[in-house]
């Protein structure tokens, strides 16, 4: 068996998602709530509602989504300091992708005057929790919207469609889906891949960490990618179809 077509250390194929797991109403008090887990990586996802957007905002009849990201102390292998002087560089760069990936795919003006906001809260770690955390936050946020429709205070749901994402590298020569700290941590290419259920790109994170990559490698990750996406977009409609489960697994 050559290196290209041989198991990953964790038995998967390179074009094999970790298990995925959604747990809807993880929490009692949000409006939505998501326990995220890709493998290893477990993310808590909350949608919080508020009855006034920001200033810039105001009087113009729209809503707004922002998200907040953090990780826990221990959600490493070695204990981090909590962020008390405020996010990281780091959590800033990734809240900001969640929010502008849930915002591409919500009618600001069907919102109202309200914001969601969003709380991505990482409790283990195992590569890929921005990409746990966008997939998650989207069954949150259409868990707290459609419950704003069911009590008739929204005519319908602000959602226009789907959004998640995942993550594609190219670890000893392979492209690979999915990636774990392992491979992530080893990895030349390292890229992180956000796509509407309509298959439209939102962003693209792509950076050569070790060598430079040609065009048809960037195909062949965007292709894997759109692939995985597919996968994650598909038990993201089991959940929000699905009434009295809690539990999707992929």
């Amino acid at each position: 068996m050559s290196s290209l077509s041989a198991p990953r250390h964790d038995g998967r194929a390179p074009d094999q998602l970790r298990p995925v797991v959604l747990t809807r109403d993880y929490l009692r008090h949000p409006e939505g709530s998501v326990l995220v887990e890709f493998g290893d990586t477990k993310v808590i996802c909350t949608a919080s509602l508020e009855e006034k957007v920001p200033p810039f905002l105001k009087g113009q009849g729209k809503g707004w989504v922002t998200a907040e990201y953090g990780m826990l102390p221990r959600s490493t292998n070695t204990r981090m300091s909590r962020e008390r002087g405020g996010p990281s560089g780091r959590s800033q760069e990734i809240q900001r992708l969640v929010g502008r990936s849930l915002r591409s795919i919500v009618d600001m003006a069907k919102l109202g005057e309200r914001t969601v906001w969003m709380d991505c809260d990482v409790i283990q770690a195992d590569g890929g929790t921005r990409t746990a955390a966008i997939t998650g936050s989207w069954v949150a946020l259409s868990d707290a919207l459609d419950r704003l429709v069911q009590a008739g205070t929204l005519p319908g749901s602000p959602l226009r469609e789907n959004v998640a994402a995942i993550s594609v590298g190219v670890v000893g020569g392979r492209a690979l889906l999915d990636l774990d700290y392992a491979e992530d941590s080893t990895a030349e290419v390292d890229m992180n891949v956000v796509m509407t259920g309509a298959g439209a790109f939102v962003e693209v994170q792509g950076t050569a960490e070790q060598t430079p990559f040609s065009k048809e490698r960037l195909d062949d990750l965007l292709a894997l990618a759109s692939a995985g996406i597919g996968q994650l977009v598909a038990l993201q409609r089991r959940a929000r179809e699905a009434r009295g489960e809690t539990t999707f697994t992929l």
